[in-house]
C-alpha cells in the first residue's frame, strides 16, 4: 500500500525526534466533530484557522488528540500533490497541513515526557514555535528533492520565507493573547531558521534535537543569544 503524505511526514518527524507510539492519522476528525470541539474551546478559538485545527484534551491521565483538515485543504493537496513539486499553487496548503500534524506530534511527545500543562499559553507558544521551525525544514526538503543538485538556492529560501513568515498577519487577531502568540513565534522562528541555514546537515540535526528538548523560555533565550552572532545577521 502506498504511504499517504500524512504518514510520510509523521515518519520524517519521528526519525528526527522520537517515536510518538501511535498512528496520528487515526486522530483525524470530521467537520462536525471539529465544530463541536471549537465551541468547547471558547470564544478566542473562533479566530483560529478554519482550514485545519489540532485539538488537545487531558483527562484521566490520557491525552486526547483530534486533527481536523477541511475538505478544501485536502482537495488542494490532492490536485497539486507537493510530492510532485512545490509551487505557489500548493505551498500554503502544505504549510497548514504540516503544522497541524506537527502540533499533534510534539504535544504527544511532550505528554509522554510528563508535561501536563497543555492548556497553558507557554505550551501553546512552544508548539507554535516548534511547528514553524519544523515546517521550514520540511519545505527545504521538498524543494531540494526537485533540484538536480539537491541544493536549495537563496532565491528558494526567500520564497519559502515569504510564504511561511512574511505572509503571516498576526496583527489581524482581535484576541490579544493570540496576537502576541503568533507575532512572537513568527519572529523567533524566522530568526532561528536563519541560524539553521548556516549549518551543515549533521550539525543542524544535532541542533534541532537539542532545541526541541528545551522549554519555551529556554528556546527564546537560545534564539536571542544566536541573534547576536554575525553569521545570523549576515543571512537576515
Amino acid at each position: 500500500m502506498n504511504e499517504t503524505l500524512f504518514s510520510q511526514i509523521q515518519r520524517l518527524f519521528e526519525r528526527t525526534y522520537a517515536q510518538v507510539g501511535i498512528n496520528l492519522e487515526d486522530c483525524i476528525i470530521d467537520r462536525a466533530r471539529s465544530l463541536q470541539l471549537s465551541k468547547l474551546a471558547g470564544a478566542s478559538a473562533r479566530e483560529l484557522n478554519e482550514l485545519a485545527r489540532t485539538f488537545l484534551r487531558h483527562a484521566g491521565g490520557q491525552l486526547y488528540v483530534g486533527i481536523y483538515y477541511s475538505r478544501w485543504l485536502i482537495d488542494q493537496l490532492e490536485r497539486h500533490d507537493p510530492r510532485s513539486g512545490l509551487s505557489d499553487s500548493n505551498i500554503r496548503s502544505l504549510i497548514v497541513f504540516v503544522e497541524e500534524l506537527n502540533h499533534a506530534l510534539h504535544a504527544a511527545l511532550q505528554f509522554k515526557n510528563g508535561h501536563r500543562g497543555i492548556a497553558s499559553e507557554e505550551f501553546a507558544r512552544n508548539l507554535e514555535l516548534q511547528a514553524q521551525v519544523d515546517t521550514y525544514l520540511v519545505l527545504l526538503l521538498f524543494v531540494a528533492f526537485f533540484r538536480k543538485t539537491q541544493r536549495v538556492s537563496r532565491t528558494d529560501r526567500r520564497w519559502l520565507r515569504f510564504h511561511l513568515f512574511a505572509r503571516q498577519c498576526p496583527e489581524a487577531f482581535r484576541d490579544e493573547t493570540l496576537r502576541g502568540r503568533y507575532l512572537e513565534s513568527c519572529e523567533l522562528a524566522a530568526s532561528y531558521t536563519r541560524y539553521l541555514d548556516t549549518l551543515n546537515g549533521l550539525r543542524r540535526l544535532e541542533e534541532i534535537r537539542q532545541f526541541r528538548s528545551l522549554d519555551y523560555s529556554a528556546k527564546k533565550a537560545h534564539i536571542f543569544a544566536l541573534m547576536d552572532r554575525p553569521e545570523v545577521r549576515l543571512l537576515a
